[in-house]
């Protein structure tokens, strides 16, 4: 079973994944992926400590595979007049 691994970038945070894991597929390491980043991004964003996740996928050979990004923007609109 093929092994990959999730590096996690949080702004200018980066945390390389060491252990990885091993899953059936690409297809599952993009669910892994895509969860990962929305969890943090539901636990950072919010915080405004940064504004975009990013989740960069390698194989076993340390080649990356994907990369799967969650952002957040935040627009404020003026006031209507009174």
């Amino acid at each position: 079973m093929p092994r990959f691994y999730f590096d996690v970038r949080e702004g200018t945070r980066f945390t390389s994944d060491e252990a990885g894991l091993e899953l059936d597929s690409l297809d599952a390491a993009e669910y892994e992926a895509a969860c990962g980043a929305a969890e943090i991004g539901r636990d950072q964003l919010p915080k405004g400590d940064t504004r975009d996740i990013t989740v960069e996928v390698r194989d076993e050979q340390g080649q990356q595979v994907m990369t799967v990004r969650v952002s957040m923007e935040v627009c404020r609109s003026a006031p209507l007049p009174s």
